[in-house]
């Protein structure tokens, strides 16, 4: 079967690091090939730093790659390598082409250049050159690889070979200028000053790689802020929504509460009108029909019969119906009450709505420094670390059950009550205790944590001491807030109501507080700080830290502050 033919570059097959066809090729996991000296050479040098980086793509491993040869690429690149060796020995590829040194002896069809001399600053293809390399005189001359800048070679005041570097004038000069202008000076051969360059080179590229994967970290971690950004800005859309759509909700409803209470009140009052204006009109058509039985009576020529019914029509007037006016009642006197609501309800209404629009107005116009609070919050440890308070714990607030240790910087829990002093500001019911300085401002701490589990806390100082109620405890007032620790879950706790935060928690947790904006931070800190759970409030009173731990009849807890690394 007939091989397939396929037309590739040699460029292809080029060793990103020695820039020549590659030699033993191996293929790292990223997808690049090295020639298996020079991948072997790079990491060598990384060694020291325990991260070894593809030369390529700036990929990292944290271990050393084992290399494996890839015998297909080797096959390939043999093959070419042939190829390369027929296309050279075919006459058509002696000539010169676009890019190659000219032979400066070829009269017609120029052919390419092998080498150039340094003496005769001349170039010779292979036919040209032979006599440089027979005859006795020409073979002291200096040869190197074809070049179509000899004239750099040469000194343009002396007209001679440049083969001394100058250290004192940082320039490569001729024998005869180191005879005049730089006499005295210290100098060395040239081979001798790029082996020298060459050292410093490797420092430079060595250098510049650490600037470049500083860099690409930097790139990394501000990629991760930009995303931390993204998705804290979306959260905060999402949430500011559905406040505004309950709020919206909460109005309407109030909305239609108010509507029934004036349709109610409406109806009352004209139920009482509708009912007084039946029974005065039940009254003027008994009054009509009387005046008209009068008037009849008043026409009678029965002297008898008028004296008789005229009686009984006084009489049939004294019998009133009770729910009737009296006789003497004038209609003048009775009044209706026109409660006149749209005046009233309507000033309070007006009244109402400018309130409610200089508080919106007044918190609203919070909310730019909010959301500027919380992009200006550090992103990084070493950031959070500009901000760290080194915080003590206060003795005489420590519950008796609760073991001070490390210079108060530590603490664990006891089955034995300790000898502890009496004291107004010690806890005598719950297993807790503060720090003694007070958090003003921007302040960041760390903590770690192990046992049964522990309350990390931030509260007011006069939040109470004595006694078992809620007031005291860490997280069920209003007076502190507490990410309650323990093996198996993580919870916030403010003003006695749990937040779940569906993580378990780690063993070092950063705590970041700004005052001023009111914006209290919980943090896992490891390699990358990860947001545990964050609050938004207004602090009107400084704050301090404070511990609280978890302790049952098989084992206690430990809570220690944690100092800059």
């Amino acid at each position: 079967m007939a091989e397939a033919s396929i037309s590739v570059d040699q460029d292809q097959f080029i060793c990103p690091v020695c820039l020549d066809l590659l030699k033993d090729p191996v293929t790292v996991s990223c997808g690049h090939s090295f020639c298996k000296v020079c991948i072997n050479s790079c990491w060598d040098q990384e060694e020291q730093k325990g991260v070894y980086s593809c030369p390529q793509c700036r990929h990292t491993f944290t271990s050393r790659p084992v290399l494996n040869r890839n015998n297909m690429l080797a096959e390939v690149v043999e093959k070419l390598k042939k190829k390369t060796e027929v296309q050279a020995a075919s006459p058509d590829h002696c000539y010169a082409g676009p890019g190659d040194v000219e032979c400066d002896f070829c009269t017609r069809r120029k052919h390419k250049a092998v080498k150039s001399c340094l003496v005769c600053v001349t170039s010779f293809c292979e036919i040209h050159l032979k006599p440089h390399l027979e005859v006795p005189a020409l073979k002291k001359h200096t040869l190197t690889e074809a070049s179509a800048k000899l004239q750099e070679k040469i000194c343009s005041e002396h007209n001679k070979l440049i083969e001394i570097y100058c250290r004192t004038d940082q320039i490569s000069i001729c024998s005869l200028c180191m005879l005049d202008k730089h006499k005295g000076h210290d100098a060395v051969s040239v081979t001798a000053g790029r082996a020298e360059k060459q050292s410093e080179l490797k420092e430079q590229q060595m250098k510049s790689q650490q600037r470049i994967q500083e860099k690409q970290k930097k790139v990394q971690e501000l990629k991760q802020a930009v995303n931390t950004i993204k998705l804290s800005a979306q959260t905060a859309v999402e949430d500011s929504e559905k406040i505004f759509t309950e709020m919206i909700s909460f109005m309407k409803k109030k909305r239609l509460e108010v509507l029934e209470m004036i349709r109610a009140q409406e109806e009352a009052e004209l139920s009482g009108a509708e009912r007084l204006l039946e029974k005065l009109e039940q009254e003027i058509a008994d009054l009509q029909r009387r005046v008209t039985e009068l008037e009849q009576l008043s026409h009678t020529h029965d002297h008898i019969h008028f004296l008789q019914s005229f009686q009984s029509l006084c009489v049939s007037a004294g019998r009133r119906s009770p729910d009737l006016p009296r006789p003497n009642f004038h209609t003048s006197s009775i009044t209706v009450h026109q409660h006149h609501l749209s005046d009233g309800m309507g000033k309070y209404f007006s009244d109402l709505k400018k309130k409610l629009e200089e508080f919106c107005e007044e918190e609203f116009n919070k909310i730019p420094a909010q959301v500027q609070s919380f992009l200006s919050e550090p992103q990084n440890r070493d950031e959070f670390l500009k901000y760290f308070c080194y915080l003590t714990l206060d003795p005489n607030t420590a519950h008796r059950k609760l073991i001070m240790s490390e210079k108060n910087r530590a603490v664990s829990g006891s089955v034995r009550k300790q000898q502890y002093s009496d004291h107004p500001e010690r806890y005598d019911s719950w297993p807790q205790v503060l720090c003694e300085q007070s958090v003003c401002g921007c302040c960041y701490w760390e903590v770690e944590w192990s046992g049964v589990g522990v309350d990390i806390s931030v509260l007011y100082k006069d939040i109470r001491r004595k006694g078992r109620g809620d007031e005291c405890v860490f997280g069920r007032n209003n007076q502190s807030w507490s990410l309650q620790c323990s093996t198996t879950s993580l919870c916030f706790y403010h003003n006695n109501i749990e937040t779940d935060l569906r993580v378990l928690p780690p063993s070092r947790i950063g705590v970041y507080v700004d005052h001023s904006a009111g914006t209290l931070s919980f943090y896992s800190v490891s390699d990358t700080m990860k947001l545990l759970h964050r609050v938004q409030t207004t602090f009107t009173q400084p704050l301090y830290a404070g511990f609280g731990l978890h302790y049952l009849s098989f084992g206690s807890s430990t809570v220690r502050l944690c100092d800059p690394e």
